[in-house]
């Protein structure tokens, strides 16, 4: 099993949310986070001049998959979630190595 951590763009979530669901990917836990990157922040302009804003809200998405189902997910988290512009995000990948539903108690696999 692999938990994916993907860290995108707010106005992206609802495309990437529908993208996993047609494919019928419904589990996932969603986070408001902020953070920063290669792009340092961003200038912006006010009445009272320029000023950085150098910690951009994201969003984190954390969904636990099976390995073969993976690179199939990864794949439309970042074709859904691409503008091509700086500060898209990232998609992480690290191995889980149990599930337990706390509800019934299932482990591994049955778990997901």
């Amino acid at each position: 099993m692999k938990m994916i951590e993907a860290i995108i763009r707010e106005e992206k979530l609802e495309c990437v949310k529908k993208a996993l669901e047609k494919e019928s990917y419904f589990g996932m836990t969603v986070s408001e986070v902020i953070g920063r990157g290669r792009q340092k922040g961003i200038s912006l302009q006010w009445r009272a001049g320029e000023f950085t804003v150098d910690l951009i809200p994201k969003i984190k998405l954390e969904l636990v998959v099976l390995d073969e189902d993976a690179d199939k997910i990864i794949d439309i988290i970042a074709t859904n979630a691409r503008t091509g512009e700086t500060g898209d995000g990232k998609i992480f990948v690290l191995p889980v190595s149990n599930v337990v539903r706390i509800r019934t108690g299932d482990k591994g696999e049955n778990a997901i």
